[in-house]
């Protein structure tokens, strides 16, 4: 396998291609940048990672190929050690198990939440070009952005004022402490102007990630109270 690097993302920096084209990336150099110094307990999220894979009918062994490989050793010598290949979407079934606590895990949630996302419209479509794909994305915003709205009622986030806030807090968490002014600021947008008509494919793909994902959590967890909506959005 080769290595691909990139600036973008240091999950894209170790990616790998395989002889056949795939996209793969060793379990050790994940658990390695997700914070794991035990294998044994990344294992597990692994383990956890193959059944929810297994689940939903999906053939892990394609998605979480075994395979050993030489390490060196503090004595100039070699041990072989247990490691596996990872498709995208294995490393994505990783994520959604880790330790939340680790600060890496939720970059890795967005990343592989994005890359798999925009995969599967290349996949359904490869003539789908960039702007069919915004549109898309941009539709399914506006649906999403309905179903965490009534979530984020149900939690206690009833006033237009409440929303406000509930809404700046997620958009802070995904932008780096950025409130939905400072969005539209940057983007140089009149005031009449959303600032979700004005992304692009991969930012609004980040922006589903942020609406589903919230919505999925405030339903699970019965969150109650809009202050406590407001910290699971960011």
């Amino acid at each position: 396998m080769t290595n691909l690097t990139s600036d973008t993302s240091p999950f894209e920096g170790i990616k790998m291609v395989d002889s056949e084209g795939l996209e793969r990336w060793s379990g050790r150099d994940l658990a390695v940048l997700l914070g794991y110094e035990d294998w044994r307990n990344f294992e597990k999220t692994i383990k956890k990672a193959k059944l929810s894979a297994h689940t939903v009918g999906t053939d892990e062994n394609h998605h979480f190929v075994e395979l050993n490989k030489m390490v060196a050793l503090g004595s100039g010598s070699q041990r072989e050690v247990k490691d596996y290949a990872l498709s995208r979407y294995a490393c994505y079934l990783i994520i959604q198990n880790a330790d939340p606590s680790k600060p890496m895990v939720s970059m890795g949630q967005t990343y592989f939440a994005i890359q798999t996302r925009k995969q599967e419209l290349t996949d359904s479509n490869p003539q789908m070009d960039a702007d069919s794909k915004r549109l898309l994305l941009r539709s399914e915003m506006k649906y999403h952005n309905k179903q965490l709205a009534a979530a984020a009622k149900r939690a206690g986030v009833e006033s237009g004022l409440d929303y406000a806030i509930f809404q700046d807090y997620g958009y802070k968490g995904l932008y780096g402490g950025m409130s939905m002014k400072d969005i539209h600021r940057k983007k140089g947008l009149k005031k009449s102007q959303g600032i979700l008509d004005h992304m692009g494919a991969t930012e609004l793909a980040a922006n589903l990630f942020r609406a589903t994902q919230t919505e999925e959590k405030l339903r699970r967890d019965s969150v109650q109270g809009k202050g406590q909506a407001s910290q699971v959005h960011h």
